[in-house]
Order: structure tokens, then C-alpha cells, then sequence
């Protein structure tokens, strides 16, 4: 039986998940950011998370493979920075939104929480490239709510 993948994709659409954006520095030393929903812990011990690369992104060289990168998970107000750097031709970021991490990755101004890592590992996963991290540093803001994604479109988050 053959999937359809909009069906597919639609299907997974109703697994809520938070929005990142995704930082580092490509190889001209300019700043990058993409827009990912695709973040996951992995491990404690060792700290590991991992994110997900479309193998045709228009940025992949600069995600690949950079020794050190963030990975910030955005806060509710920050849905324009989301918007912004999900865009074809909009990864450049804007030196207003960030300020240099530990390890000289992007890390975002205001986000919800960021972690900074050191490249682990990269795994085939059909059409897309798996990214392993080893976390360096972290920090969080609990403060502020989440930016969360859910069947096609933001959402606020109700707590009850």
C-alpha cells in the first residue's frame, strides 16, 4: 500500500511541537538561522539532542556540518523571527536577534531557552540529514511561554 504523503504529512501535523530556529555561522563567518520544529533530546549522559535538516534546503551546507551551532527554542512572542527565517533567501540573521554563546554560535535574544552544542554525529534519514549534538551549555527562561506549531499554524498554549 503506497502512503500518500500529504496525508502523511497532515497526519503528523497533529503532533504539537515547539519551534526553534536553529544558529550558526557559515563559512564566510556570516550568521544564519532556519526555522525547525524537529528538535529532540537524546541523552543525559552524555547531554545529546538532535535536530533535522532537509537534505534540499537552500541553507544545508551552512547545517550540515558546523562544529557549533545553538539550537533556540523560541518563546510565544517571538512567532515573527519564526516566520522570518523560515523563508527561501531569509537566513541571514540580523545581528539585533542575537548575541555570540560560549562555543561563538548565534544564540537568540529572548528565547525560551537555547542550547549550544558541539556537532556529534550526522545520520541518513531518507529525505532528510539527522544532526546529533553534544550540549555545551544551556540556559532557559521559564518566564515566558512557548512558541508551539500544531496541524499547519501557530497556536497559543492554555494551561489549566
Amino acid at each position: 500500500m503506497a502512503l500518500d504523503p500529504r496525508e502523511l504529512r497532515n497526519t503528523l501535523g497533529n503532533f504539537t511541537t515547539g519551534v526553534c530556529l536553529v544558529t550558526a555561522f557559515d563559512g564566510e563567518r556570516q550568521p544564519q538561522a532556519l526555522t525547525v520544529n524537529s528538535f529532540s533530546s537524546v541523552s543525559l549522559d552524555p547531554p545529546l539532542v538532535l535536530w533535522s535538516l532537509q537534505n534540499n534546503s537552500e541553507v544545508f551546507d551552512v547545517f550540515a556540518t558546523p562544529q557549533h551551532y545553538a539550537i533556540n527554542v523560541l518563546s510565544a512572542e517571538q512567532e515573527a523571527l519564526s516566520v522570518r527565517y523560515a523563508q527561501p533567501g531569509g537566513h541571514l540573521l540580523d545581528a539585533a536577534h542575537f548575541t555570540a554563546g560560549d562555543n561563538g554560535a548565534p544564540v537568540i535574544s529572548g528565547a525560551l531557552a537555547h542550547f549550544e552544542c558541539e556537532l556529534a554525529a550526522t545520520h541518513e534519514g531518507g529525505d532528510h540529514t539527522i544532526i546529533v549534538g553534544r550540549v555545551t551549555r544551556f540556559a532557559a527562561d521559564i518566564t515566558r511561554d512557548p512558541l508551539v506549531f500544531y496541524r499547519g499554524g501557530y497556536r497559543a498554549l492554555v494551561v489549566s
